[in-house]
């Protein structure tokens, strides 16, 4: 129980830092948490892949407060994380979603799904 309560707080801390605006104006330090193969159904309603969607000044700066944040280990390696977005610029609450898989030493984001909600 308590590698997984390290593992949730690991991988929140990650999610977290996708919210940051240094890291998501920084296409390198982007590349290191998503997969090459990163794809994402975005809230927007399009589909975004890691070498189409990253351009040179990173994804858009966004203020979001994430909660109800947990985790569902698919396998050792692989795990779904699920939590709630609030977009404060937007004024717009999402679902999200992401897989999680362990590897080459580290864990990497290699799905994501943002879905509107009224709360």
């Amino acid at each position: 129980m308590a590698m997984e309560s390290s593992l949730k707080e690991h991988l929140r801390e990650l999610e977290e830092l996708l919210l940051k605006s240094e890291i998501r104006t920084s296409p390198e330090k982007l590349k290191q948490i998503l997969a090459e193969s990163f794809f994402e159904f975005g809230s927007s309603g399009k589909v975004l892949y890691k070498d189409e969607g990253i351009g040179k000044e990173g994804l858009s700066v966004a203020k979001m407060t994430m909660s109800d944040f947990e985790i569902h280990p698919l396998s050792e390696e692989i795990v779904l994380t699920t939590y709630r977005i609030y977009n404060h610029i937007k004024e717009q609450h999402s679902l999200r979603s992401s897989i999680w898989k362990f590897n080459g030493g580290r864990w990497q984001m290699f799905f994501h799904q943002g879905t509107n909600t009224s709360l």
